[in-house]
């Protein structure tokens, strides 16, 4: 049930982290896979250990904050496999660490751009290609920050509640297409990215410590959840997000 083969998988942030991580385990469950992020050489790095390994997969640069690059993206993708079966959005900015009131106005933008408009303008590019195909699937990476409050944090959640909205209005969209669209909400993830968060020492056993499982993720928790939710295990799952942060949101308050 959780076959993924024939099945072409596109994949934005791929080429690390997270991101790196969903790329290779689709890969391993049979999927032709696409990575794509910014940085060329840092793709076809990805796409080396993913064919070392038995897999399949190419290489497609993107800039996800430019349109254009994301039309590329698509049509690269569908020359190269034939087609887009699942969609991976998992690109994402936070150039601020910081109060609302102190933000500017260019970081906001490009938090908006990349974790929000960039998803949107994605989704409605591939999704016609799966219809073409009888149907797939859309997952975008978001995260806990979506459901909660921050002083230093603010408009990255912001950015990260719109994505639980789209996915939601997606599902309405083009589930009659036969296209499920889910979410998945990590907590902290141990990956570059949130290297300034698990780096503290402080934060870090804070957060170990308030966290059920006494650890914070790693990359492979939230690689196999994509699986998962674009497998035909899930078939029947569609406008849902899924957390995945080890119980610390469910836990009641120190």
């Amino acid at each position: 049930m959780f076959d993924l083969s024939g099945k072409v998988a596109v994949i934005t942030g791929s080429s690390r982290g997270i991101g790196r991580s969903v790329a290779e385990c689709m890969a391993r469950a049979g999927a032709r896979v696409v990575v794509s992020s910014r940085k060329a050489d840092a793709c076809a790095a990805v796409v080396d250990s993913i064919v070392s390994a038995g897999g399949e997969a190419v290489a497609v640069p993107c800039n996800v904050s430019q349109s254009a690059q994301l039309q590329s993206l698509v049509d690269e993708s569908v020359k190269a496999f034939g087609g887009i079966d699942i969609l991976v959005c998992n690109a994402a900015v936070n150039p601020y660490f910081g109060p609302m009131a102190s933000m500017p106005e260019d970081a906001y933008d490009k938090i908006m751009n990349s974790n929000v408009k960039a998803n949107f303008l994605l989704c409605n590019m591939a999704a016609p290609h799966m219809v073409g195909r009888g149907g797939g699937n859309i997952i975008i990476v978001s995260s806990i920050g979506g459901g909660q409050g921050s002083a230093t944090l603010g408009v990255y959640g912001m950015s990260k509640a719109a994505d639980f909205s789209l996915t939601k209005n997606l599902a309405i969209e083009w589930g009659p297409k036969g296209i499920r669209a889910n979410c998945i909400a990590p907590g902290l993830i141990k990956t570059d990215f949130s290297r300034a968060l698990w780096e503290n020492p402080k934060l870090l056993k804070n957060v170990e410590e308030g966290t059920p499982l006494r650890r914070i993720g790693q990359a492979d928790d939230i690689g196999g959840v994509a699986v998962f939710l674009a497998s035909r295990a899930a078939d029947y799952i569609t406008g849902q997000t899924i957390v995945v942060d080890g119980g610390i949101t469910v836990k009641e308050p120190a």
